[in-house]
């Protein structure tokens, strides 16, 4: 009996595989001695002898063996399991194992069916990953690619030479798929040399070869709008796209007769634009913010809509016309330029004077004018914007960073009652009957409920329908009256047509309102020249 072949894999013998919980692994490495113990215990059951003769017996006749050591012929004795050196009914159970495993590792290997399945386990399937980033955008699929080049050698085939710009806005609208106000924009960006021409090559190369056919609408615009090298857009680079859109829409053609007024126009939109959706503030707008905003939903309202003012986002004139006007009566002077006491008058003096401290002192957000104690355009834009509209976000995130006088993050009942104070005086001088703060207090927790009553957050703030009530509480007393009294006709108007944000609401009833004295002073006057012309009058 070939014992001794057996044996040799005692020398070989891992010992987890042995799966003996009396015996740790760790005992039977320190002890080199213990493996050949407890085979020789194991060899020398009268179980193990007849089975070990079985097996040699079927090796002799040519029967095969399986893995588990038994022939596929064996009778009762031979399919026994194998003999336990562990008494019965105390055995612990093994884990599971494939059905051809074994234990023994042989090291002299002459049939390929006697091997451990634990040495012939294979290399795990590697699973080939698609590319799913490209650095300079995903390359359009074959079809895609094919039916462009198909378009664009219609386009290009009656001009051999290439397309000059005025040219060129059919392939922005058919090929690009752009608003046609972008067509100037991207002729200069393909035509890096200024040859005044882009050839079918030209253009194949910037917008086929660059992928810029797989790119979403806002990446497009990003890339075809910003400046070389640079991760973001600023003002500048919007105006280009702001000079062809006045140059081309239908519903600001009255303007091009007065240049001055379409640069004014174009500045305000862009500050507009800015407000919503620059959400950081810092003057630069990235990728993710195009994205995460209206803007590009707007600019395609504007490219199908003829009438320019209801396209009620960034582009609408009426709105312009409103904030023009409005920073205009104020800034007496016409140095472009406004001080405390011109923005005190605001709303028919409907600020605090401690509200309008706190705004020239910078802190909800630095002037741009760079003249000490002056409120530039662009300034006055993000304040009428945030006092016309308290429930968008830019405006609760400016007048809570107001409220906050020492900048902790959180608003208290003693930075509230500061500036409520000079809201309960004023009330006294109009012979009204001024509200105690203490109520005051109250409403403004109903209305908000924070998380914490000692103190609300700007996450309490935003998470309300009724936030902007409380700031015209503390320092808006007009709105807050209006607010007390229930305007019926304001709540009918909201009813109406919710989509409408206070601002849009704002906007048409003052336009509706500047229009009417306009037009009286027309008559009055005899004449429509209203705004002495030595001074840049809006109209």
């Amino acid at each position: 009996m070939d014992i001794d072949v057996v044996v040799e894999d005692v020398a070989s013998l891992d010992p987890e595989l042995l799966q003996l919980p009396e015996l740790s692994p760790l005992a039977v490495k320190e002890s080199p001695h213990a493996a050949d113990d407890l085979f020789s215990q194991w060899l020398s059951l009268p179980q193990t002898g007849r089975l070990v003769r079985s097996l040699i017996d079927d090796a002799k006749a040519g029967a095969s063996i399986n893995a588990l050591g038994n022939s596929c012929n064996v009778n009762a004795a031979g399919s026994a399991s194998l003999p336990s050196m562990f008494p019965a009914g105390s055995a612990p159970p093994l884990s599971p194992r494939s059905s051809s495993g074994s234990p023994r590792i042989s090291k002299q290997r002459t049939n390929p069916s006697l091997g451990s399945p634990l040495k012939l386990i294979g290399e795990p399937v590697r699973e080939i990953i698609p590319q799913f980033y490209f650095q300079n955008g995903c390359p359009p699929p074959k079809e895609l690619k094919e039916q462009c080049l198909s378009r664009i050698d219609d386009l290009f085939s009656k001009y051999v030479d290439g397309l000059q710009v005025h040219e060129f806005k059919l392939v922005t609208k058919e090929i690009c798929k752009l608003p046609s106000f972008f067509s100037s924009s991207l002729f200069r960006k393909i035509d890096t040399d200024c040859t005044g021409i882009v050839t079918r090559d030209g253009f194949i190369k910037y917008w086929v070869d660059g992928n810029m056919l797989t790119m979403d609408t806002a990446t497009k615009i990003f890339k075809i709008i910003r400046q070389p090298e640079c991760k973001y857009l600023t003002q500048v680079d919007f105006k280009p796209v702001l000079q062809e859109l006045l140059a081309t829409h239908p519903g600001l053609e009255f303007l091009q007769s007065t240049p001055e007024f379409q640069e004014r126009y174009a500045e305000t939109v862009i500050y507009r634009i800015f407000y919503y959706i620059n959400r950081s503030g810092n003057g630069h707008l990235t990728l993710r913010e195009l994205k995460r905003g209206n803007l590009i939903a707007a600019m395609q309202h504007a490219e199908e809509e003829e009438d320019i003012n209801k396209v009620m986002r960034f582009f609408c004139y009426e709105h312009f016309y409103v904030i023009y006007c409005k920073f205009w009566e104020l800034d007496t002077d016409h140095d472009f330029l406004i001080g405390k006491e011109n923005l005190i008058k605001y709303g028919n003096h409907a600020l605090t004077y401690r509200i309008v401290e706190i705004i020239f002192s910078q802190v909800p957000r630095k002037f741009t004018s760079n003249v000490e104690g002056k409120m530039g355009y662009e300034d006055f834009v993000y304040f009428m914007l945030s006092e016309e509209d308290k429930s968008s976000e830019p405006s609760l995130e400016y007048w809570f960073k107001c409220i906050d006088l020492d900048s902790n993050g959180v608003i208290t009942p003693t930075e509230m009652q500061f500036f409520y104070e000079e809201q309960f005086h004023r009330m006294e001088c109009m012979a009204l009957e001024p509200v105690l703060f203490e109520d005051i207090l109250c409403q403004i927790v109903d209305m908000i409920a924070p998380e914490r009553e000692d103190y609300i957050t700007l996450r309490d703030m935003k998470g309300c329908k009724l936030s902007g009530n409380v700031f015209n509480i503390l320092f808006n007393l007009n709105k807050f009256m209006a607010f007390e009294s229930r305007d019926p006709f304001l709540i009918r108007q909201e009813r109406e047509d919710p989509t409408l944000t206070e601002w849009d609401r704002f906007a048409h009833r003052e336009y509706i309102r500047l229009s009417m004295e306009e037009d009286g002073e027309d008559v009055s006057n005899g004449s429509a020249e209203v705004w002495d012309e030595t001074l840049e009058a809006p109209f």
